[in-house]
């Protein structure tokens, strides 16, 4: 796997981007500046829109980079993985197709049981070694922002390392990482029938030792049938409250336990999966300002049946983003691209909603709008220059990466 860094002749963070087509996703910006440039100083954009009107300031101070007609956008976002864990569930995969049974499975040592095993075997180095092939698939589409969450260890310390070997892969890889504890995932096997003992014991109290090391940007948790309950997860999200930081939840995957509703009522930055949402929450979650981020690697894996409720979100005026899920069991997915794909497949979104999704809408899921995720004068230098006719193309194609350059915070990525 490549070993990514950032390139020695950019060092200085500043240059000048020209004879590019931009899709800059800004919602108040123009869609698409045919004959565009993009200046950068001191890694933040100071000029985003026609070749023809660059101030002369930028042009004579700027080192000058030829697209060559190539299309800039913003880099794309991954705001939902489970990035940081240890093995894999391939042989579980293999049992799944000859016909076994996810409690057949899981009576066999599988499932989630089998994660917490092998990631609580593994050192903060040792997951980071794992995690890092996975990172640097996404960072060769073009990806300048993950969030990792914690959730396979379920006990304290292993959920803090998981969480200290997150925060190592942004200091090791040019890439902006975004860190979320998901203690609230599953129940481990000693505390069986015991959720709220689990929560007690394990959740609350590890939550505060993960903000107090600095670790944790926000507060998850499952809420299903098989995992906590919504009266549940209020507790954790009180903690949260407390501690200041913002919430969110996967809900809505496989029931409807009113999970997304109990979000939007904290002002959560997203509800994730979604698949059973009905309208009336959705409608919660758009006058809330929750990012619906719709999953399509789980609902490919899974073999689902019942898709997002795409037009009630729409009606609703919620905002859509997509993510990879990226996780060993449910969805083994290390792409955006493909992301997008399914997601236009199987759920019927546009182009232009699939685009915005892995960028604008992505950056809004992670509370990081007024960073990055569009192209805007005073943001974060963090775009993707493309080989490809049209941005349909990011989305059409299947197993293909037409990524040129790739450019975090002003500095060129190279592999």
């Amino acid at each position: 796997m490549s070993q990514f860094s950032v390139s020695g002749m950019d060092r200085t963070a500043s240059g000048l981007w020209l004879n590019a087509r931009i899709l800059g996703l800004s919602p108040g910006g123009p869609p698409i500046v045919e004959a565009g440039a993009l200046a950068v100083q001191d890694g933040r954009i100071a000029y985003c829109g026609a070749e023809a009107d660059v101030p002369h300031s930028l042009r004579q101070s700027l080192t000058t980079f030829d697209c060559g007609r190539r299309w800039i956008t913003p880099a794309l976002i991954d705001c939902h993985t489970h990035l940081v864990y240890g093995g894999n569930r391939a042989r579980e995969f293999e049992r799944r197709l000859a016909g076994a049974t996810a409690e057949e499975i899981a009576r066999a040592g599988g499932g989630i049981v089998s994660s917490v095993k092998t990631t609580n075997a593994l050192s903060v180095e040792d997951l980071v070694a794992q995690a890092l092939p996975r990172l640097d698939t996404l960072l060769a589409e073009g990806v300048s922002t993950v969030e990792i969450k914690s959730g396979y260890a379920l006990n304290i310390e292993g959920e803090l390392k998981m969480l200290r070997a997150a925060r190592r892969l942004g200091e090791i890889r040019p890439v902006r990482i975004v860190t979320s504890w998901l203690a609230a995932h599953a129940t481990p096997p000693e505390y069986r029938g015991r959720n709220g003992d689990y929560i007690s014991d394990v959740v609350l109290p590890g939550l505060e030792a993960a903000h107090a090391e600095g670790l944790v940007d926000a507060v998850d948790g499952f809420c299903e049938g098989i995992a906590f309950s919504p009266a549940e997860m209020v507790r954790v999200f009180e903690k949260a409250v407390d501690l200041g930081l913002p919430v969110k939840l996967h809900a809505e995957q496989l029931s409807d336990l009113g999970g997304a509703r109990l979000a939007a009522s904290y002002g959560a930055l997203s509800a994730d999966h979604l698949e059973y949402l009905n309208a009336a929450d959705a409608r919660a979650m758009a006058k809330a300002g929750t990012v619906a981020v719709l999953l399509p690697g789980a609902f490919y894996t899974l073999r689902e049946r019942q898709a997002p409720p795409v037009k009630a979100l729409r009606e609703a005026g919620a905002h859509i983003a997509l993510a990879t899920d990226s996780n060993p069991g449910t969805s083994p997915l290390t792409s955006l691209l493909l992301t997008m794909n399914m997601a236009a497949t199987l759920f019927g979104l546009t182009v232009d909603e699939c685009l915005a999704g892995v960028t604008r809408e992505a950056a809004r899921a992670l509370g990081l709008s007024e960073e990055t995720g569009t192209l805007e004068i005073g943001k974060s230098a963090d775009f993707a220059i493309w080989d490809i006719e049209s941005p349909a193309e990011l989305v059409y194609r299947i197993g293909f990466n037409p990524l040129h350059k790739h450019v975090f915070k002003g500095r060129r990525v190279s592999a």
